[in-house]
């Protein structure tokens, strides 16, 4: 049943995301906002498809710490869930990609049509340049800036080594960053076909202010904070670890 279930999803997915990624090609000629929407729709779509053949659903926590002006948001990543449910939450986001993404068919085309900051990794000087500019013309326009501080998705229990651009715009910006902790891995792995029931959580934090701060002050209190988020969300999905060695252990003296 659980792949079945998966299977639904996976389909049902795969089917929308290149009806959207057609619609935003059609609709370039439009205002940026009619795209935005489009791709809002996909995300909306996404997570409430999750729910509805998966059983795998979302709680946020900390909502209310969204200040009202645009900022930057550094986030735990383990899963393709906090893609979708980051963008159902901001009012309008742009997205800090590997460049690469935009090739991917349908997916990628979708992406590119809201402008997000692709970087180039194999030119890190310039990829940050490109990330300072970028960054700050997309808050000056009212955008919230989303980045995976850990630069892609890390296994449950694991912690990646962290990276501190986004505290960097948010530095030259003048703007908080808004930490944000998901243990989305503990339900849907990475690179796993499977997604198990339960509720994933997200929590975000309280804005961290970046006024006579530097970029390695913040960044270490964005990630000593969602750090210890983790600690606290962490532990109580199917996939976790500890979880899956016990089940592991389980199964290996039922077999014998």
């Amino acid at each position: 049943m659980l792949w079945l279930r998966s299977a639904l999803y996976m389909t049902g997915w795969a089917l929308n995301t290149v009806l959207c990624a057609i619609a935003c090609m059609l609709a370039l000629p439009l205002p940026y906002k009619v795209r935005y929407r489009v791709i809002s729709y996909w995300c909306w779509f996404g997570v409430w498809w999750l729910g509805f053949t998966c059983g795998l659903k979302g709680r946020v926590i900390g909502q209310e710490n969204l200040p009202p002006k645009a900022a930057v948001v550094m986030s735990k990543h383990q899963s393709a869930f906090e893609t979708m449910a980051l963008q159902t939450m901001l009012p309008l986001t742009v997205w800090v990609v590997k460049r690469e993404l935009l090739w991917i068919p349908f997916f990628g085309w979708g992406m590119w049509s809201l402008r997000p900051i692709a970087l180039d990794r194999s030119q890190p000087h310039e990829a940050s340049r490109q990330l300072i500019r970028q960054g700050k013309e997309r808050l000056a326009q009212g955008a919230w800036i989303v980045i995976f501080p850990e630069g892609t998705r890390v296994p449950a229990g694991k912690r990646g080594h962290y990276k501190y651009g986004g505290a960097r715009v948010a530095c030259k910006a003048g703007v908080p960053v808004i930490p944000v902790a998901v243990n989305s891995g503990e339900f849907w792995p990475r690179n796993s076909f499977l997604k198990y029931p339960g509720e994933i959580t997200v929590s975000i934090g309280p804005p961290i202010s970046t006024a006579n701060k530097s970029t390695d002050q913040v960044g270490r209190e964005v990630e000593t904070w969602i750090e210890a988020e983790m600690e606290r969300i962490s532990g109580v999905g199917p996939c976790w670890p500890a979880a899956r060695k016990l089940t592991d252990s389980h199964s290996n003296a039922l077999a014998g």
